[in-house]
């Protein structure tokens, strides 16, 4: 549908009856906030965003959340009751020249009319910084109301001044509850729906329906509407068409789990999947993995995720998570998917049971913070290189003692100028070995 037909759909000049072609998730969208499903923590009675809209006072906004939540119906919505005139164009297609000739009819429209605008741009995180640029004075002076609608996190993919300058609501997947208000209101629908047929579904098709779709109301509607049109096609000579579990997960084919490239979804899903190791749930971690890579991860991606767990959480507790962690990793790479799962699941356990220690990252990080923030130690002149010629005249590596040469393969001398303690070993796993034999020869120091 051309963006044209969509800023009449939003105006209500487009129905169902007379455009049978739109989909049934575009006839369905709410006419009012009181069709409106879901949202209650930004849309209950009383909320800033549901009294803004109702007093027609609404000032620049940005929603984002998963597809099919409901940010372009809220969009339609506001654009039904407000009195403002409504302006609707899509990022991807929206260039420069016609962002500017939008802002200055509105500034035309406010001069001599008194009238505002509100303008609504769906994917807005696609506007480049040049077009967010355009923007931005407008929004500033309100010469436009935004309301911006995008999938992705908009801290992350818009310029921080046009964030500062609107309120950012997040909006949540739709519950199973909110997913089957939606479904019902398209069956019993008369004039968008299909109430003008006879319908009967099982609660098994309509719960299916409701949590196969993941919170996405689209993929719902998609679905029934599948399920309806192909069912009315098989029985044109009976009158009552029946939708059974079988139909909707014909309907539904395969699953498609919510999860961006480069997204929150992303980068929520990788945060779960450490934390489920980091915390030894390895069931959790199985499960966030999973989804990771049905949903088309890079494999290698998951396995240096374990590679850094196994050196950062789990460390000298267990050397041998490391090691797993990494033939995982080669293994993926040689081996590719499907079967690079199996490898990544047997490291992806492992780690996660292992005992576990940060105490080497800790070290680093110490470590690290004093060569950044003390003054550099010169290499003392007993550690330094004796090897070329000319070494010894210099004093290089006099007085170094050949550890191996001692008993215990162990001597004690200074390897800094300065001591300082980096590495404290934990009580588990391996590295109780490790401590217990520390603590020996640091009083040997003594």
């Amino acid at each position: 549908m051309k963006n044209a037909d969509y800023a009449d759909l939003f105006k209500g000049k487009i129905t169902a009856n007379n455009n049978k072609d739109l989909p049934l998730a575009a006839r369905m969208r709410p006419q009012n906030l009181s069709e409106f499903a879901g949202q209650e923590h930004i849309l209950a009675k009383g909320k800033l965003l549901r009294r803004a809209i109702e007093a027609d006072s609404l000032s620049s906004v940005i929603f984002y959340g998963p597809p099919g939540v409901g940010k372009t119906s809220l969009a339609a919505c506001i654009g039904k009751v407000t009195k403002s005139y409504f302006e609707n164009v899509n990022a991807v297609s929206c260039g420069v020249d016609e962002l500017r000739k939008i802002i200055r009819d509105a500034k035309m429209r406010k001069i001599r009319f008194g009238q505002k605008t509100i303008l609504f741009i769906d994917e807005v995180h696609r506007f480049n910084k040049a077009q967010q640029d355009v923007l931005m004075p407008d929004v500033e002076e309100a010469s436009v109301i935004l309301i911006g609608a995008t999938v992705e996190n908009p801290f992350f993919y818009l310029i921080p001044p046009l964030v500062s300058r609107s309120l950012v609501f997040e909006l949540k997947a739709l519950s199973e509850d909110n997913i089957k208000f939606i479904l019902r209101r398209a069956l019993n629908d008369k004039k968008n729906g299909f109430g003008n047929i006879k319908i009967t579904i099982t609660e098994e098709a309509l719960n299916f329906l409701a949590k196969i779709c993941e919170g996405d109301a689209r993929r719902a509607l998609g679905a029934l509407e599948i399920a309806v049109r192909s069912s009315a096609a098989e029985n044109e000579k009976k009158a009552l068409i029946k939708i059974g579990l079988d139909i909707a997960e014909e309907s539904v084919q395969r699953k498609a789990v919510v999860y961006g490239g480069k997204g929150d979804a992303h980068y929520d899903a990788a945060s779960a999947f450490i934390k489920s190791m980091r915390g030894s749930d390895p069931d959790s971690a199985l499960y966030w993995m999973a989804k990771m890579l049905y949903a088309g991860e890079d494999p290698r991606f998951i396995a240096r995720r374990i590679c850094i767990l196994a050196a950062e959480d789990v460390g000298n507790a267990d050397p041998l998570a490391l090691v797993l962690a990494q033939a995982a990793l080669q293994v993926a790479e040689f081996v590719g998917m499907p079967e690079a799962r199996i490898p990544l699941a047997q490291a992806c356990i492992y780690v996660s049971c292992a005992p576990k220690s940060n105490a080497s990252y800790l070290a680093i990080d110490k470590a690290y913070k004093d060569i950044e923030k003390e003054r550099t130690q010169e290499v003392p002149d007993h550690l330094k290189d004796a090897s070329y010629s000319g070494a010894k005249s210099l004093g290089r590596g006099k007085g170094y003692k050949y550890a191996h040469d001692y008993p215990g393969h162990y001597v004690s001398q200074k390897y800094t100028t300065k001591k300082a303690r980096y590495y404290e070993p934990q009580d588990l796993g391996y590295e109780a070995k490790i401590k217990k034999r520390m603590e020996k020869l640091r009083a040997e120091e003594k």
